[in-house]
């Protein structure tokens, strides 16, 4: 884990997170800066700089499948929610460890800006 990653930091328990939920691959926690009344971030333990560094792919679907239980936990499964993976720069990422952004709680438009 590289020691200035921020979502590695809150991995380890240097940084308290708002945990959510937690698997042995997978962390799960409120955004702090929300985008949506619902805005949970879900990261893998290893750290991945980003989609394009994943090398074993399995991360990508404990990823999804959390995202589903969190989803039907919290109560939105069924109103509805959208998942965000940002890759890189152009693609809006800005904390480089691989995460997934899940948003739910208000009628979410397309295309994203």
């Amino acid at each position: 884990m590289p020691e200035q990653c921020l979502f590695c930091r809150m991995v380890s328990g240097e940084i308290p997170v708002n945990k959510v939920a937690e698997t042995a691959e997978c962390l799960a926690f409120r955004d702090v800066h929300p985008q949506a009344p619902q805005h949970i971030l879900i990261i893998p333990k290893q750290h991945h700089s980003s989609l394009n560094e994943v090398l074993d792919h399995a991360v990508l679907g404990k990823m999804t499948a959390l995202a589903a239980g969190i989803a039907a936990a919290e109560g939105f499964a069924t109103a509805g929610y959208r998942t965000v993976i940002n890759t890189n720069r152009d693609g809006g990422q800005t904390v480089f460890h691989l995460h997934m952004h899940m948003l739910a709680g208000r009628q979410l438009h397309w295309p994203p800006g």
